[in-house]
């Protein structure tokens, strides 16, 4: 079966062809490092994940090349920074807070069970790419400096008429829906409300470096800029994949779209769009006014990182996602049972039917309702299967002190009672089990009694929320 992904340049799903199957290369925009990453942050981080660890699987670990950039260079990095360190220069504080929150970053999407990727840039280290690309674009007409800012034109773009796509085409808009939809800077430097920054004046205190396009003020980019400059970088001219959340189609994708392509003449620059969908938090959208904004750090303090993965893959990645707790305990239950059976298993290959779904545009719903089907029957191939997923990562008796960590709760002795209560119900002493279990949910545990896959009797436990 071939890989199919869902593009959304074309609105189609595409059998995947790399331009060069043994450089297999995917960019995914990473984050803005000013503050802890909240939980629809961690859906583009774990969706492109397993697209990472499913090329590897079909190509081979040395031919896939993933870059996820940091940028740590924005306006409210500057701000936290002057408002965390007043008493430091602020290209000082910004440093510290870069440093701190990417250090804060890579620790929470680790614990998601997340590769790291084939290469992370940082934005400020590939402003000389950045300002090559600006003078390519000055110098084709499709650009031009205007009081100490350079901005793109997306009508010269679309008037250029040798090749190029059309503006507009990622988002499926035109240039009057675009002005239409205010979230365009309206300013009296611009030829046309449309034109975008690619580089702008900085102020005083604020990182600074050399402008482009003959610019005696020192200045800084874009947003939009140093995502083609990276991209550029490490992946070249144009490459296979390009992925990110929906909120980016536009404007940002879009501008990237445009830089790259009129930089380097291209029609295309990925091959392949892929955007995950929005998430939501108990049916509601996340926001601090709302009181329901999560970042992943305080969750990471209730579940263990995989527990969130497996919450957040149970839905297709193109779909919203309602994030709720609901749902939590019963990704919690799912993965105690598949740690109880397959964590000390050497693992086999993986199931044909979880790589299939994975094959047909990441189905993870699928995968996973494949990997339930696994469960009694081909244990080898469900360790296999989830290791392919990123589960799995350590021991079932670590989890299980993982567990215990977490709620407080002895989790042996938990498992003590279980087993004496079990033993009580096979001698029918109905007295002695109903004592066992009010001890247990005086411990806080509810106990559900069950069968498993061959039909003996088997008890599961989980703790009051």
């Amino acid at each position: 079966m071939e890989l199919r992904l869902y593009d959304t340049l074309t609105k189609e799903k595409r059998t995947f062809v790399p331009l060069d199957a043994n450089n297999v290369r995917m960019y995914v925009c990473g984050p803005t490092v000013y503050d802890f990453a909240h939980i629809g942050n961690a859906r583009p981080v774990i969706v492109f994940d397993v697209l990472f660890r499913l090329l590897r699987h079909l190509y081979g670990e040395a031919h896939v090349k993933y870059v996820r950039n940091i940028t740590d260079v924005d306006d409210k990095i500057n701000d936290r920074a002057a408002r965390d360190f007043p008493g430091l220069p602020l290209n000082e504080a910004i440093r510290k807070v870069t440093e701190q929150t990417g250090r804060q970053f890579h620790a929470d999407v680790d614990a998601l069970g997340a590769l790291r990727p084939s290469v992370e840039p940082r934005a400020t280290e590939h402003i000389a790419e950045m300002r090559e690309i600006i003078e390519r674009l000055v110098a084709g007409g499709f650009a031009y400096a205007a009081e100490d800012h350079v901005l793109f034109s997306p009508q010269a773009m679309n008037a250029a008429n040798d090749g190029l796509p059309r503006y507009g085409a990622l988002s499926n808009r035109s240039l009057d829906e675009m002005i239409a939809g205010a979230r365009v800077d309206v300013a009296p430097y611009k030829k046309d409300n449309t034109d975008f920054v690619l580089w702008k004046p900085s102020k005083p205190g604020e990182p600074s470096w050399p402008s482009p396009s003959g610019i005696k003020a020192e200045g800084r980019p874009g947003w939009h800029i140093e995502c083609s400059a990276m991209a550029w970088k490490h992946l070249g001219e144009q490459f296979d994949i390009h992925g990110g959340g929906i909120d980016l189609v536009f404007p940002h994708h879009e501008n990237e779209v445009a830089q790259t392509c009129c930089a380097f003449h291209r029609q295309r620059m990925a091959n392949y769009w892929m955007h995950n969908g929005f998430l939501q938090v108990e049916s509601e959208k996340m926001s601090k006014s709302l009181g329901n904004f999560i970042t992943i750090h305080e969750l990471l303090a209730d579940w263990p990182g995989e527990v969130l993965r497996l919450n957040m893959l149970k839905t297709h990645y193109t779909s919203p996602i309602d994030w709720t707790m609901k749902s939590l305990e019963e990704s919690g239950k799912t993965l105690d049972d598949w740690y109880r059976i397959a964590a000390d298993v050497e693992p086999g290959k993986p199931a044909a039917s979880v790589v299939d779904a994975l094959l047909d545009d990441l189905n993870t719903p699928q995968a996973i309702a494949a990997l339930h089907g696994l469960r009694g029957s081909a244990v080898p191939a469900l360790a296999g299967s989830l290791r392919l997923l990123g589960f799995l990562s350590e021991s079932a008796a670590q989890w299980k002190d993982r567990k215990q960590q977490a709620s407080g709760v002895d989790v042996n002795e938990v498992e003590r009672l279980i087993s004496e209560r079990t033993a009580a119900r096979a001698r029918k002493d109905f007295a002695e089990s109903d004592r066992i279990r009010d001890q247990l949910a005086a411990m806080g545990v509810l106990i559900k009694d069950g069968k498993d896959a061959e039909g003996k009797p088997v008890t599961t436990w989980e703790l009051k929320r």
